[in-house]
């Protein structure tokens, strides 16, 4: 072969493997494109799988847990090992914490700064907040609703400054503190009004509206996205939520959301569950209103009952009409070994949580 076709062929040979070489390049970067765009959203990115029913407050009220732990008790997980109390319901499906507030307490246990406390220890476990004001020193219930000692003698008009004070006072004390409650309660089952003799419904509903309105005012004023409730006791009495929030509505009242205690016993339960989700669908209907259960409760000692009593509940508060119903608490889950003669918590007396709790999960 002569020295110029030699050459020739060396240059096709070359030529045929650059183009090969070209392909197998091509081929190598078109496999790595996509992989390299799909770093910009890695794999162990969370995927935002929020829904409705996501949204569905699972909660309750331990307003008694720094009490109960002044007083040595312990709180354990079903297989004994101690947990904080607020941690061990987050752990058993609670996204949810409510806390009671008073004026003047004797003991000062549910002052403002007690519930501040609580209140910064549920928000630092990524728990959302009901405050409770009870606009009292003390229990504020069906059939007490006693003022403050402070506010005792004063006239309606001062009386009405008193609650927005407070009101404001507390909630900036949390917004002082990075806590931000989703919900607020003007009131304690106020069935017949609050703030008595001046607040009681059945004799001047005027009065309770106004006063009503007033802690109403007060927080949105620091928090315009809290929902403001107006909670009664006896859930399953439709007649008197119609007779307390027509009267309401009657007087110009300012509420946003209608809440429930509901207590019933182990043989009536499945009855006052029916009567409430009835209740509940005729509070959405008639006001517009969103609607939730603050307070549930039952004997201890019957776990299995409780059990079946709150996953109804829970079911059917979820399916109130237009997805109005926003949740359920358990009140003072926590309590046990005959605290204060409390006996409708959901713990053992071992300070471990019955299977009451596992409709939460």
């Amino acid at each position: 072969m002569r020295i110029k076709e030699k050459h020739v062929l060396i240059l096709n040979l070359m030529k045929t493997k650059i183009v090969k070489i070209l392909f197998i390049l091509l081929a190598f970067v078109l496999m790595i494109v996509p992989s390299s765009c799909k770093d910009h959203n890695p794999v162990n990115t969370p995927t935002d799988t929020t829904s409705k029913t996501d949204s569905f407050a699972k909660g309750a009220d331990v307003s008694w847990v720094t009490q109960l732990e002044a007083n040595g008790k312990k709180f354990y997980s079903s297989t004994g090992t101690e947990t904080e109390c607020m941690a061990l319901l987050k752990s058993l499906g609670m996204n949810s914490i409510r806390l009671r507030v008073w004026v003047n307490p004797t003991d000062g246990w549910c002052n403002k700064q007690d519930l501040v406390a609580k209140a910064i220890r549920a928000k630092n476990l990524g728990m959302r907040i009901m405050i409770d004001f009870h606009y009292s020193d003390t229990w504020a219930d069906p059939a007490n609703q006693t003022k403050p000692a402070a506010w005792a003698s004063l006239s309606f008009t001062d009386l009405k400054t008193a609650v927005a004070n407070h009101t404001t006072d507390v909630l900036n004390a949390l917004k002082t503190n990075n806590v931000t409650p989703e919900w607020v309660q003007v009131g304690n089952e106020t069935g017949n009004g609050m703030l008595w003799e001046d607040g009681k419904a059945s004799t001047n509903m005027a009065n309770y509206a106004a006063l009503t309105t007033a802690g109403y005012n007060a927080v949105k004023a620091v928090f315009p996205n809290a929902k403001v409730i107006v909670h009664l006791n006896n859930g399953y009495d439709n007649s008197l939520f119609r007779w307390l929030f027509d009267g309401l509505v009657a007087n110009g009242a300012k509420w946003d959301v209608i809440g429930m205690s509901l207590y019933p016993s182990t043989t009536n339960w499945s009855t006052y569950n029916t009567q409430c989700l009835a209740n509940m669908n005729d509070m959405v209907s008639r006001y517009g209103k969103e609607v939730m259960i603050c307070e549930v409760g039952m004997s201890w000692d019957s776990p299995a009952i409780a059990k079946s009593f709150l996953a109804d509940i829970i079911a059917k508060t979820k399916s109130v009409t237009s997805g109005k119903g926003l949740g359920v608490f358990y009140w003072e889950p926590e309590s046990y070994g005959n605290w204060n003669g409390y006996t409708l918590g959901a713990f053992d007396n071992t300070g471990k949580p019955t299977i009451a709790l596992d409709a939460f999960k």
